[in-house]
């Protein structure tokens, strides 16, 4: 079984940058597989924020972070990667991975506070 261990929140200003990683142990995660990076806000559904096939050939990215987040993964240090730039008050959230469409156990997540 995979486990997911999310890093990298923390708190920063607003136009502040933070990179998350997303570390895959336990039972080898699939090369080929999409991740996503999802995030949840307080009172909100967990939402898609960004994914990446298997050979990043593809990204996805949701209309709010375009231009400001970029995703990238190293399949062989089975790490998952989210650069975040110009962040924003409203970028503030619980942010985890997970295949796309999810299909792991969720890991606990690392908490992304943007002040104003």
């Amino acid at each position: 079984q995979v486990q997911l261990v999310e890093s990298g929140g923390g708190l920063v200003q607003a136009g502040g940058s933070l990179r998350l990683s997303c570390a895959a142990s336990g039972r080898t995660l699939s090369s080929y597989a999409t991740m996503g990076w999802f995030r949840q806000a307080p009172g909100k559904e967990r939402e898609l924020v960004a994914s990446i096939s298997w050979n990043a050939g593809t990204t996805y990215y949701t209309d709010s972070v375009k231009g400001r987040f970029t995703i990238s993964r190293d399949n062989a240090k089975k790490t998952l990667y989210l650069q975040m730039n110009s962040l924003k008050p409203e970028d503030t959230a619980v942010y985890y991975c997970n295949t796309r469409p999810s299909s792991l156990a969720w890991g606990q997540g690392t908490q992304v506070t943007v002040s104003s």
